[in-house]
């Protein structure tokens, strides 16, 4: 999560917003996986698990969901990714030119 926080807080002002969604834990041990890893997002708790599986169909983190300027979903992958190297943040920035 290092390169999140890092292109995150680099793009900002381009328009990306980064929000973490966690599902099927605790709110204390959320609060202190966040604090102890250090991400800068926001974050959001589904407690159940219900909405990120039934609505969304994500079963296993992580998983990145690309949501343009009108909400609507406009991509999704499975799986840790470095956003931070050279292809990561040419589809990024490749996604933000195109809102």
């Amino acid at each position: 999560m290092p390169s999140v926080n890092q292109i995150a807080g680099e793009l900002k002002g381009r328009g990306l917003e980064l929000i973490l969604i966690d599902f099927r834990e605790s709110p204390d041990l959320v609060r202190r996986t966040v604090k102890e890893r250090g991400y800068t997002a926001r974050v959001l708790l589904d407690e159940s698990g219900e909405t990120t599986g039934r609505v969304y169909g994500v079963f296993g983190p992580p998983t990145a969901y690309f949501v343009d300027r009108r909400g609507n979903l406009i991509g999704r992958v499975v799986g840790p990714r470095n956003w931070d190297s050279p292809s990561g943040r040419k589809f990024i920035e490749a996604l933000l030119d195109a809102q």
